[in-house]
């Protein structure tokens, strides 16, 4: 573990991992405007927003419980297996949504959908149980850089996806691009199968499977983190998995190009945050990050044309890109001895914010839409350009609500900012005198 050689294929491997995950994720989103028309829109056109918006948060639902589970028990079940796992899910998850329809009728051809993204969130789980405290123990002096380059390949992941969700959308069908999520999902099984791994982290440090279950309870200050993940993730993953099948229409533009775009910046400037975190503090940096995030996501919601979408992705980009990794950072930071039960528990507060976020945002799209349309039997007799306008309007409305969850985050890390640099001044005038 110690030499660089080692250091290295187990930091890449990591990448992999994570960009299979982040491919997953983006091709997700973009092949659920064609999933949706093909098949959800014919069984409930009434619900189709709400169902699919749910299909895609049952990825979220499994990676969330999957962390949950595999981070506390990460020394038994060990980073080796959790990374092959990881990958075989990839393989599989994939494979039940592109056959459902062929295999299935009617509302059964859903829940097959439903349980192929339940089982690609239990491969992105596995993943972030393991390379999150990996990096961690890997670079213990250099976490918060590390973190924010190993996650720059989320993005990474996200771009490629997207990019292969929008141009080869011309020369295949939505099952053919989701199928393709398991060309790095081999490379990452036989990769993992054939990686040494380091002893597990509690071996290396000393501390005890109930000591480390016991410190996030010992200190509650860390539920104000967790707490904060959950709504960091809904500002970042929520719209970034809506903004395909919500803004395409209103914007002028494929939304799944907006989030390459975004995810662009993300990938630049999550090489950079460490050193920026050096300078102002993780919650320094996590309330310029909010405050950028809440305005970005007002400005979706107001974008008409593809230069305001643009613009506004940019703002909300910029703020959003720092904050999974700085998380997860100032955690493993500030509870060294929560080891991997402690990031995993932040990150499975990020994956639950998603899986109850999207269909809330899905119901009240669907809601609106209904509502501005002047009832369900308007809106069934809406076609052309006035189902679009409703559909706009009911989409401007899911950011603009949407936009609220960063707000609440600047006086939580106005507060956690503000405390700790009156400790650091404190401490610089006990030395002083």
């Amino acid at each position: 573990m110690t030499t660089t050689l080692h250091k290295g294929r187990l930091f890449w491997l990591g990448v992999l991992a994570l960009f299979t995950a982040a491919a997953s994720l983006a091709i997700r989103g973009a092949i659920a405007s064609g999933l949706k028309a093909e098949w959800i829109d014919p069984i409930a056109p009434l619900q189709a927003g709400e169902l699919i918006a749910a299909a895609l948060g049952a990825a979220f639902l499994s990676f969330a419980i999957t962390l949950f589970v595999a981070s506390a028990l990460l020394d038994q079940i060990g980073m080796k297996r959790c990374l092959a796992g990881a990958g075989l899910c990839f393989i599989l998850g994939p494979l039940m949504i592109v056959t459902a329809g062929h295999v299935a009728t009617g509302m059964t051809v859903y829940w097959l959908v439903w349980a192929g993204m339940l089982l690609s969130g239990i491969g992105w789980g596995l993943t972030e149980a393991a390379i999150n405290p990996l990096t961690a123990q890997l670079y213990p002096e250099d976490t918060t850089h590390r973190l924010n380059v190993l996650h720059a390949w989320f993005p990474g992941g996200i771009i490629v996806g997207g990019l292969a969700g929008f141009f080869l959308s011309v020369a295949l069908p939505w099952q053919g691009i989701m199928a393709l999520v398991m060309i790095p999902a081999v490379a990452t099984v036989i990769i993992a199968a054939t990686t040494t791994f380091p002893p597990p982290l509690r071996e290396q440090s000393g501390v005890s499977f109930g000591e480390m279950m016991s410190e996030v309870f010992r200190r509650p200050s860390f539920f104000i983190w967790f707490g904060a993940m959950f709504l960091t993730a809904a500002s970042e993953l929520a719209p970034g998995q809506w903004i395909d099948v919500a803004l395409s229409n209103r914007v002028g533009m494929r939304g799944i190009l907006l989030l390459v775009y975004v995810n662009a910046l993300m990938f630049v400037f999550r090489h950079f945050a460490g050193r920026l975190a050096n300078k102002i503090s993780n919650p320094g940096l996590l309330w310029v990050s909010s405050l950028l995030a809440a305005i970005g996501l007002f400005m979706l919601s107001q974008a008409q044309s593809p230069a305001a979408a643009i613009l506004a992705s940019t703002v909300w980009g910029l703020g959003v890109c720092v904050m999974w990794p700085t998380m997860l950072a100032s955690v493993a930071e500030r509870y060294p001895r929560g080891g991997s039960w402690a990031m995993g528990l932040v990150g499975s507060a990020g994956a639950l914010a998603s899986f109850f976020v999207l269909p809330q945002l899905g119901a009240m799209f669907d809601r609106a839409k209904i509502e501005f349309a002047g009832g369900p039997e308007a809106f069934a007799r809406l076609t052309g350009a006035a189902k679009l306008a409703v559909e706009d309007a009911a989409a401007s409305l899911s950011f603009q609500r949407l936009a609220i969850l960063p707000v609440v985050l600047l006086a939580v890390f106005g507060f956690i900012w503000l405390r700790e640099r009156g400790k650091s001044r404190a401490a610089l005038a006990g030395e002083a005198a």
